[in-house]
């Protein structure tokens, strides 16, 4: 059994080959999506996020998103002290899941957020800049095209960690995502 780190810079489909592996059968631990749920359901780190935050922080119970990114995006101290909230949660959970089976654990932040330390093996998906503006657009812009958002994606881009890995895939849409499972199942 092998925990096996998948990451990569924003719009390089690192999660869309998470979700081809899942669809082959292996276990991924998606690291956003389950933060997403700890936050929704964990009343311990509600409470620290509202201690941190306010009560603003959650409205009718349901995370507050836009107020909390406003906030701790514009106080890079107050970001870190969220993601030590969140983070050793994420991490206590992914230990959680361990068993018998190999687990790929899906991360962006892999390396900044410790859950590397975790991995036996990381692998790094990258793209070419053009083909990462292009998905990130369509995914979280709905292709609207314009200069705001394509500098968006740019400073989205600029601001993240580069990172290392012992395998790099290339998913610049050459190659299929069977192929590229492919790849990750021999290297294993």
């Amino acid at each position: 059994m092998q925990i096996i780190g998948i990451t990569g810079g924003i719009g390089s489909g690192k999660s869309t080959i998470a979700r081809e592996l899942a669809k082959q059968g292996f276990a991924v631990y998606d690291c956003d999506r389950e933060a997403k749920r700890i936050i929704a359901e964990n009343e311990e780190v509600q409470r620290a996020i509202i201690h941190l935050l306010g009560e603003e922080a959650f409205v009718d119970g349901i995370y507050n998103t836009q107020y909390v990114a406003q906030r701790v995006f514009a106080d890079p101290t107050l970001l870190v002290q969220l993601n030590a909230i969140i983070h050793p949660a994420v991490l206590k959970n992914i230990k959680d899941r361990i068993d018998t089976k190999d687990l790929f654990v899906e991360s962006a932040i892999l390396h900044e957020s410790g859950f590397d330390k975790l991995c036996d093996k990381v692998i790094v998906v990258e793209a070419p800049e053009d083909i990462r503006i292009a998905r990130t657009i369509a995914r979280d812009y709905h292709g609207d095209t314009s200069p705001a958002n394509i500098n968006k994606v740019r400073a989205r881009m600029r601001a993240q960690h580069i990172p290392t890995g012992d395998l790099v895939i290339n998913n610049d849409g050459n190659t299929s995502l069977a192929d590229i499972v492919s790849i990750i199942t021999h290297w294993m």
